[in-house]
C-alpha cells in the first residue's frame, strides 16, 4: 500500500549537520539565523538534526535559531536516536529522546528516526527495543511520523521494512555518484523503499560537498550543458526529481550555499529528459575517477584511540587522486596530522570501519595514505 505522505511538501530540507562556525569553532548562531530566515521565507519548512550532531550543539542551535523565533506550526523538525554510540545501554539510548526534546524545546518532533542503521549495528536497535519505543512516543503525540536512516544494502533494507511495515519513511543516501556504487547502492535501496511504498528522505545528495566541486571532466559536461547552473544544483535536482521523495536534505554551511539552493529549489522543476542524459554522461565520467568516497561525517573519529583525523587525511589524498594536486595534498596532510595521529599510527582496531556509512575500507586506505605521504 502506498504510504507516501506530504506530496505537496517543499522538496528542500535544511540539514543542520554542517552549520557555519565562528572563529572559535562554535556554531555561528547569527549566520545560522539568517539562513533559517531565508529558508522559511522561501516557503521551505523541513529542518533535520540529530542527537549526535556537533555533540548536541546542532539541536541547541535549532532551538536558538528556529524554535524560539518562529511559531511551532511554521516548520517541521526531524531528529534522530543513535544506538551506535559506544557503551550505550537501553536506558541511556532511550534517554536521548528526552534530551533532544529538552535541547530543541520543540515540544514534539514532526519526524523522528532511528539513526544510521547498518549491517553491523541494526541488531542493537532490536535489542534495545527502539522500534517499539518510537511507536510509543508517537502514540503519546510526541512524534508525528517515524522512520529510520539507512547505510547498508537492499537485502537488509527489505528485511527491515518487511519486519517493520509501519515505518513511515526511510532516509537514504542518494546522489548521482552513488546510484550504481556497489558500496552504497543508492539505486537498489531506493527501489526497495518504493517497493514497500515508503516515502524517501534523501541525505548526501551532494555527497558531503564533493559533488559541488566534482572532477574537471564532470564539471565540463555540466558547464557545457548549462553554463549558469551550479554543480550542486545538478546533484540536488537529480535526487529531487525521483518519485516519492519527501525532501532532499542539504547540509548548508553558509548564507551563499543557502541562496544557491533556494535559487533552483524555491520553484522546483524536475530534470528534463535532456538533463537526465547529461547526468548519465557525467556519471560515466565520474566512474573513471578512483577517489576515496569519504563525506567527512566524522563518525569514525569519535572513537579512534589514536586520534587520527581520518576525513582530513582522505581529503588530502583526494586532492591528489581527483585533482592531481600532489604538493597541495601533501601540505594538507601535514597540516591535518600536526598535533594529531598520522595515518601510520593506525592500529587496525576496526572501530572506524564499523561506523562508516560509506563502507570504506578505512584501514586499507589509511595504509595507502601512510605509504603515499611517508608517515
Amino acid at each position: 500500500m502506498e504510504r507516501y505522505f506530504g506530496e505537496n511538501t517543499p522538496k528542500l530540507g535544511f540539514g543542520l549537520m554542517r552549520l557555519p562556525k565562528d572563529n572559535s569553532g562554535r556554531i555561528d548562531l547569527e549566520q545560522t539565523k539568517k539562513m533559517v530566515d531565508l529558508f522559511l521565507g522561501a516557503g521551505q519548512t523541513y529542518f533535520d538534526t540529530a542527537y549526535t550532531y556537533d555533540d548536541g550543539e546542532s539541536e541547541r542551535a535549532a532551538k536558538a535559531a528556529l524554535v524560539e523565533r518562529y511559531p511551532r506550526g511554521a516548520f517541521t523538525l526531524a531528529t534522530k536516536i543513535n544506538a551506535n554510540k559506544e557503551g550505550c545501554d537501553e536506558q541511556s539510548v532511550k534517554q536521548q529522546f528526552y534530551t533532544s526534546l529538552d535541547r530543541t524545546g520543540a515540544g514534539y518532533f514532526d519526524y523522528y528516526l532511528l539513526h544510521a542503521i547498518q549491517s553491523k549495528t541494526y541488531q542493537t536497535y532490536e535489542a534495545h527495543r527502539l522500534w517499539d519505543f518510537v511507536k510509543e512516543q508517537k502514540a503519546k503525540g510526541l512524534i508525528r511520523h517515524w522512520g529510520f536512516s539507512f547505510h547498508a544494502g537492499p537485502e537488509l533494507l527489505d528485511k527491515l521494512l518487511t519486519a517493520h511495515p509501519d515505518a513511515e519513511f526511510v532516509q537514504l543516501q542518494i546522489n548521482y555518484a552513488d546510484w550504481e556504487n556497489p558500496d552504497v547502492m543508492s539505486g537498489a535501496n531506493y527501489e526497495v523503499a518504493r517497493k514497500h511504498g515508503k516515502s524517501v528522505v534523501v541525505m548526501e545528495p551532494v555527497k558531503g560537498g564533493t559533488l559541488a566541486m566534482p572532477p574537471e571532466a564532470v564539471r565540463t559536461i555540466f558547464q557545457n550543458a548549462e553554463p549558469e547552473a551550479s554543480m550542486a544544483s545538478w546533484a540536488v535536482r537529480y535526487a529531487a526529481s525521483l518519485d516519492g521523495i519527501l525532501t532532499v536534505l542539504s547540509g548548508m554551511s553558509s548564507v551563499e550555499q543557502m541562496e544557491d539552493n533556494l535559487s533552483y529549489m524555491k520553484d522546483f522543476h524536475p530534470l528534463t529528459p535532456e538533463e537526465q542524459q547529461t547526468v548519465k554522461t557525467a556519471q560515466e565520467a565520474l566512474r573513471a575517477v578512483k577517489s576515496i568516497p569519504c563525506t567527512a561525517c566524522h563518525y569514525c573519529t569519535a572513537g579512534c584511540p589514536k586520534k587520527i583525523p581520518i576525513p582530513e587525511i582522505f581529503a588530502a589524498r583526494n586532492k591528489q587522486l581527483i585533482w592531481e594536486q600532489y604538493e597541495k595534498g601533501k601540505l594538507d596532510y601535514e597540516r591535518a596530522v600536526s598535533g594529531a595521529g598520522a595515518a601510520s599510527a593506525c592500529i587496525a582496531c576496526g572501530q572506524c570501519e564499523r561506523v562508516c556509512p560509506q563502507q570504506i575500507p578505512v584501514i586499507e586506505r589509511l595504509r595507502e595514505c601512510a605509504e603515499t605521504f611517508g608517515v
